[in-house]
């Protein structure tokens, strides 16, 4: 069965791709993942025509209803066999329904990672993963060369005064501008992801799952106009 994902996140993950957004039809988070043990998605599955899915686009998915949680996500949902499509795009401005935030906090809390216990010990319908915020301001920096690239890091403080210090960036058109000498402007829209497990070597306690800034979406990403419709169907077979 397809499902029209509009995609807000397509983030570098051990040389692949993690994709997610939101689904058209009910406004909820997915992250399309395989069953491949951290759930990446290899080129071959996620190409559509030759062409990265990329932010904005409505992507038509074969998805079961649900999917490998790794133990702590409620986003995730297997892909099954078929071919991705695209169904058409979505302006920036559509975004800003998604951005609700009740507790004014990107995923759980204040720090830059949530402790595995913590969303364990949560419902299951309350261990998110993604969050997309409606980002005020924005700082970069460039903090070290990871395997002959660059290592960006991001800092940002939401509308609503949410504040994220220090994530790293792993969206891969982002940082490819921001190679170039781009700086990021505001107001934009972030997709902020939670990693797998992840121990650096000093660490002491429980497994903590890094938030990362996972997609940038700026309000040039797609020509604004007046008389826009919601969505732009680029396929006629649908």
């Amino acid at each position: 069965m397809y499902t029209q994902v509009i995609c807000l996140a397509n983030s570098r993950k051990r040389g692949d791709r993690c994709i997610a957004g939101i689904e058209l039809s009910t406004g909820r988070w997915v992250r399309p993942v395989t069953n491949l043990d951290d759930g990446r998605i290899p080129s071959y599955i996620r190409l559509i025509q030759g062409n990265e899915p990329a932010l904005l686009d409505i992507l038509e998915i074969p998805l079961s209803e649900t999917g490998p949680s790794f133990g702590f996500a409620s986003e995730n949902r297997l892909i099954l066999p078929g071919m991705w499509r695209l169904g058409g795009k979505v302006e920036p401005s559509e975004l800003i329904k998604y951005t609700y935030n009740l507790y004014n906090q990107i995923l759980h809390n204040t720090k830059k990672y949530v402790l595995i216990p913590y969303l364990q010990s949560q419902p299951v319908e309350r261990r998110q993963t993604l969050q997309l915020v409606h980002v005020s301001e924005f700082e970069v920096k460039n903090t070290e060369r990871v395997r002959g690239g660059s290592s960006w890091k991001g800092t940002i403080i939401g509308k609503g005064g949410e504040y994220l210090a220090d994530a790293n960036i792993t969206d891969p058109v982002f940082v490819e501008k921001l190679d170039a000498g781009y700086r990021p402007k505001t107001p934009c829209f972030v997709a902020v992801s939670l990693s797998m497990p992840w121990r650096p070597s000093d660490w002491e306690g429980e497994d903590p799952c890094w938030k990362l800034i996972a997609g940038v979406i700026e309000a040039n990403d797609v020509q604004a106009s007046t008389e826009a419709p919601k969505y732009i169907n680029l396929n006629t077979n649908i």
